[in-house]
């Protein structure tokens, strides 16, 4: 659940073409099976930068060129501030539970703030809010400077809020003043890493002949890229189920789109093509679609067929060779 709610939030303020991000997040649980109570990150354009939990009870960084632009000072400095959020959150949760009329069970509360950059207008935007299991709980309007109770039992903290008129102030000052310069700092120093473009292999896939067909992207970096299927020049709409964005283990992405044709008759499914966008890079990577070049569960089945049917004869004919060696050998004694 609580890796739902963490993918969600980054769905939502996920970066656009020419746009860099940065976004931290805060959750608290209770009563999460293997899971910290607490834990705490900072993502630079949805790369992770930092990490801590209650386990460790250390910040630290999850980038080669953070440690360059951070000493230990800093390091420090941020476990200690995160420690403080690590109690807080604990008495977060119990005020959450006490206004929701709650008493024990599964809970999370979330904190997650930041701001976004456009490097073509310059336009900076900030955001800030809390979400209670897995909702949204409080929003900072950063254009307004004023807080948002998205549910009735938020009103007590959202009147609180608004009347402190210095944590206001404070918070204007950190989106359009820190928050961005911050975020510069980092893009600067990453350059070389947020900044690279890896293009993607590109394949086809199809479970069965009745199923859709897949086209499966992966291996590619950054993580803003768009994909579709076209046919005559134009986008394909029917039909089409676009899938999400996902993390490969290597740090690079994946994603795919699949398209039904079992209206389509097989001899005009040439006239359909997979096409791959990916920010920074002007030229789109486009792959028609032809049936030898679908991968299925049944091409992989009618694959092994005709190797069984070669080594088949070699297991058999090893047998007898063995089998032989050990007849004479039994003849001799």
């Amino acid at each position: 659940m609580l890796k739902c709610i963490f993918l969600l939030l980054i769905r939502i303020y996920s970066a656009a073409a020419v746009t860099h991000s940065l976004k931290y997040f805060y959750t608290g649980s209770s009563q999460v099976k293997k899971f910290p109570e607490f834990v705490a990150v900072g993502l630079v354009d949805d790369v992770q930068i930092f990490h801590y939990d209650n386990n460790t009870q250390r910040c630290e960084p999850k980038q080669d060129w953070m440690k360059k632009i951070s000493d230990d000072d800093y390091w420090q400095s941020e476990t200690y501030i995160l420690q403080g959020y690590q109690q807080s959150f604990k008495t977060n949760i119990e005020i959450a539970k006490s206004r929701f009329t709650q008493t024990g069970g599964v809970h999370v509360f979330q904190q997650m703030y930041g701001c976004e950059w456009d490097d073509e207008t310059g336009e900076f935007t900030g955001y800030y809010q809390y979400g209670y299991d897995g909702e949204d709980l409080l929003i900072l309007d950063t254009k307004e400077n004023t807080w948002i109770a998205v549910k009735q039992q938020a009103e007590i903290t959202k009147n609180k809020r608004n009347n402190d008129k210095f944590r206001l102030e404070w918070d204007k000052n950190y989106f359009y003043q820190r928050c961005p310069a911050w975020l510069k700092k980092y893009v600067d120093y990453g350059r070389s890493s947020l900044m690279r473009t890896d293009l993607p292999s590109v394949s086809f896939l199809q479970k069965s002949s009745s199923s859709p067909v897949s086209c499966h992207a992966t291996g590619f970096y950054p993580n803003r890229a768009e994909m579709f299927w076209r046919k005559d020049g134009e986008e394909v709409l029917d039909g089409v189920v676009k899938g999400e964005i996902l993390p490969n283990n290597d740090g690079t992405f994946q994603m795919s789109v699949d398209i039904d044709l079992s209206s389509v008759a097989p001899e005009d499914w040439s006239k359909y093509e997979c096409v791959f966008q990916l920010s920074g890079v002007k030229e789109e990577i486009v792959h028609r679609l032809e049936k030898i070049r679908i991968w299925s569960n049944e091409s992989n089945i009618m694959m092994i067929i005709p190797v069984a049917a070669v080594v088949a004869p070699i297991v058999v004919l090893c047998v007898l060779i063995v089998f032989i060696y050990y007849q004479k050998k039994n003849r001799k004694r």
